[in-house]
């Protein structure tokens, strides 16, 4: 098939593309919002192709996934088609719902024209989807070239904009696990969060937007993977560290409750239990390794990039060959 989608987040279309199909993916020339092309910090593959709005005019296009509410109008002019009607669409919702939750109304809510897809039980349960289908096809990951080896007596975090977004990240709760071990923060815009919490720099180390092959060989050279989201839907670096071997010390929150088994570590909603597995855990090697090793497999197990696209082939194909 020939799958218009464009690049929005950037580790999920990584997974995305690496199936049977041909993947257009929008470009323009200032790379912006709707024109990023393909990735530039990891290697897609091939059958991965930039093309401009233009193109689109003449494209054979079989399928079209959106993932913004705009999208719809959008695909539809630059196709010149009528998106859900002449091209079939599938919306991808990657968010926790925001605003009232949880009657938070989903803006694909009671359309019959397309597929509302969520990547988790939980998003599909606390957004009001009326009465537009839905489905949930569950997060796959490409698994990281690194294992886990825990050398370092330190705890890793990977977060994005933990300033701004604060409680939603959990970046309030950060200090009282720098008591326990020193912390290096990954992501973007993590730069002076030592600052910003009060610590002085060598108890939480920032690492702004490092590559992500970098990161994920950082990451395995420490004891354990803090993930204190209260509300998101399911970070990938969270799946992304359990698949490296990484034991895992995380808020009973969202989709963690179904991601992260007992055995592969610590979850709780209460922050003093977590504080003391985490200390556990720096205390005891070979209890982390076995915390890691659970991780690993049940991260493997269920979010496998060879499960992740036979689902959504099996999708595709029912979506396609219904509209024929």
């Amino acid at each position: 098939m020939n799958i218009l989608l464009w690049h929005v987040h950037g580790s999920w279309t990584t997974s995305f593309v690496h199936g049977k199909h041909r993947y257009l993916v929008p470009v323009t020339p200032d790379r912006g919002p709707y024109g990023l092309g393909r990735a530039r910090t990891y290697p897609w593959p091939d059958n991965a192709v930039e093309v401009t709005p233009q193109d689109l005019a003449r494209a054979d296009v079989d399928l079209v996934i959106l993932q913004r509410p705009e999208e719809f109008d959008l695909a539809g002019e630059w196709l010149g088609r009528r998106v859900g009607r002449d091209v079939p669409a599938i919306y991808v919702e990657h968010n926790t719902p925001k605003g009232e939750v949880p009657n938070t109304r989903h803006p694909m809510a009671d359309r019959d024209d397309l597929l509302l897809t969520h990547v988790t039980h939980f998003n599909e349960l606390f957004w009001d989807n009326g009465g537009t289908r839905t489905t949930v096809v569950e997060h796959g990951v490409v698994a990281p070239a690194v294992e886990w080896t825990g050398e370092l007596d330190r705890l890793a975090v990977v977060v994005n904009e933990p300033v701004r977004r604060w409680r939603v990240t959990g970046t309030d709760l950060l200090a009282r696990f720098a008591a326990v071990a020193p912390l290096d923060v990954y992501g973007m815009k993590v730069a002076g969060l030592a600052a910003h919490l009060g610590l002085p720099e060598e108890r939480l180390t920032s690492h702004d937007d490092v590559p992500q092959h970098a990161m994920h060989a950082e990451l395995g050279r420490r004891r354990a993977y803090l993930h204190l989201c209260r509300w998101t839907s399911l970070g990938l670096s969270l799946v992304e560290a359990m698949t490296i071997g990484m034991p895992v010390v995380a808020l009973a929150t969202t989709e963690a409750v179904e991601a992260v088994p007992p055995a592969a570590g610590a979850l709780s909603t209460r922050v003093d239990v977590l504080v003391e597995a985490a200390r556990g855990l720096l205390d005891d090697p070979a209890a982390a390794r076995r915390a890691g090793a659970a991780a690993r497999t049940a991260a493997r197990d269920r979010y496998g990039l060879e499960r992740f696209l036979a689902d959504w082939d099996r999708l595709l194909e029912e979506e396609v060959c219904a509209s024929r």
